[in-house]
């Protein structure tokens, strides 16, 4: 319950960042960050919380490294004028 009530105050947290002048990034991180620490405080085996959490964190890291090097190739591009 805990980490639901978590979810939907950041989820909160980010529609109403103007409102609030909130980062939308730092929000979605301590969003997660909490939600991670209380289901790994929820007494599931440390195991099974450490196995998911590896597989969540390979999938992220895989999209965010494809993205940081298919950014850097556009702003190569962009810096030579080709687009």
């Amino acid at each position: 319950m805990a980490i639901l009530i978590t979810f939907i105050l950041g989820y909160l947290c980010i529609a109403f960042e103007h409102q609030l002048r909130l980062n939308k990034a730092s929000t979605a991180l301590i969003t997660g960050v909490v939600c991670w620490s209380f289901y790994a405080l929820s007494g599931t085996a440390h195991e099974v919380v450490t196995q998911q959490l590896l597989t969540h964190m390979g999938e992220i890291s895989g999209i965010l490294f494809f993205l940081l090097g298919a950014m850097t190739i556009v702003e190569l591009i962009d810096a030579q004028n080709g687009f």
